[in-house]
């Protein structure tokens, strides 16, 4: 991680290239320098998690993670020490080192070699030396935790003086579970293209401003908003108003007369799964590709560790006994955004009007999956 600390911070001090950390299949993460051409003090490159189609790469400035830095730090009452416990080429794994780097405070990372566990979690968290200690996680790294059986599982969560908690809706009785434990859980609210988590516990961070549109989408506005995506540097999401940068998001939402926020769900189709926005559009475009494949519909159907898990219904020309050469293509093509469960037939199931029965399937999948 030395490596990529170093190419950060020098991005960070206008000292070198923009970086995006990109992971090899083997799970080491790597800093790639970046070129920004029209975007000035570029530092990060970010991917969306692809929640309206293929992940975009999202250009954050020196500016705009400065000043999530620093509003972050005045929400948490302090700096100190933070754990790495998601993926570095997402924003939220990323802002982890770029809080640390502005703290000048040392973080550690989690070995991940064998996906999120408990045990690897507590062992890198008793690594830790500063008093004041932070965390990220999303509410299925969280739950897991919960669900471990060493007494000495909840004495270390404790020590954490914050666990921001966000990637997806975390279930009440799971910040119930967390809160009677004794732990300090903060949601978190935010994308790659607001650097990330901007709104805490419902409450905008310092210099964010938030508002609902007239459709009841949620905009987010202020000194954190990206300054656009590399590849589509004009897209109608940002725009600028009265001296303030604008993002309008996917997710609709509402705010309370004193101007909490409180969001509501998605305007569009998205499974939201283990924390990650998964487009149900992407995902049914990359089966269809697949040979054999004339068409697929994706949903998310619901999963005890996962919140929800993608699903596929999936019409194949040879589809007897074939779920399992499926799963091994989706897998290839699509890497972790593959579903978990996948019915084959020789076509969709149809309404009268010639449209799919989205409900009929739907239930088929999540009866297969709750039985697997």
């Amino acid at each position: 991680m030395d490596d990529i600390l170093k190419a950060l911070a020098a991005a960070l001090q206008g000292e070198g290239p923009a970086v995006e950390i990109v992971t090899a299949p083997d799970g080491k993460a790597t800093a790639v320098p970046v070129e920004t051409p029209g975007f000035e003090d570029a530092a990060v490159v970010v991917r969306t998690s692809g929640s309206t189609g293929a992940p975009k790469a999202t250009v954050l400035t020196v500016d705009a993670l400065a000043a999530s830095s620093m509003a972050t730090a005045i929400a948490l009452r302090g700096e100190g020490q933070w754990l790495l416990a998601l993926p570095l080429q997402y924003v939220a794994g990323i802002q982890v080192l770029v809080r640390s780097l502005f703290a000048g405070t040392r973080p550690w990372a989690m070995d991940m070699s064998g996906g999120f566990t408990p045990e690897a979690f507590i062992a890198a968290a008793l690594e830790l030396t500063d008093k004041v200690r932070f965390t990220s996680l999303v509410p299925t790294q969280l739950q897991r935790l919960l669900d471990a059986p060493s007494a000495g599982t909840l004495a270390v969560l404790r020590r954490f003086n914050a666990i921001l908690l966000g990637g997806a809706p975390a279930p009440a009785g799971l910040l119930e579970a967390a809160r009677a434990a004794g732990l300090r859980v903060v949601t978190t609210y935010g994308s790659a293209e607001t650097c990330g988590g901007c709104v805490y516990d419902g409450e905008p961070l310092d210099g964010v401003e938030v508002r609902i549109d007239g459709e009841g989408r949620i905009l987010l506005g202020g000194s954190t908003i990206a300054a656009g995506y590399l590849d589509a540097p004009d897209a109608a999401g940002f725009f600028e108003e009265d001296d303030v940068r604008w993002y309008r998001t996917g997710d609709l939402g509402e705010l309370s007369p004193d101007g909490k926020l409180t969001v509501l769900g998605r305007a569009d189709d998205v499974i939201i799964t283990g924390g990650v926005k998964v487009s149900a559009a992407y995902v049914q475009a990359g089966l269809e590709r697949l040979d054999g494949v004339s068409a697929a519909f994706v949903t998310g159907v619901p999963s005890a560790e996962w919140g929800q898990a993608v699903a596929a219904y999936v019409a194949m020309d040879d589809f007897a006994g074939s779920p399992e050469r499926l799963l091994a293509a989706a897998h290839s093509g699509l890497g972790a955004l593959a579903p978990k469960t996948v019915i084959t037939a020789p076509a969709l199931l149809m309404l009268p009007n010639g449209k799919p029965d989205r409900l009929a399937m739907g239930a088929l999948l999540s009866e297969k999956h709750q039985a697997e």
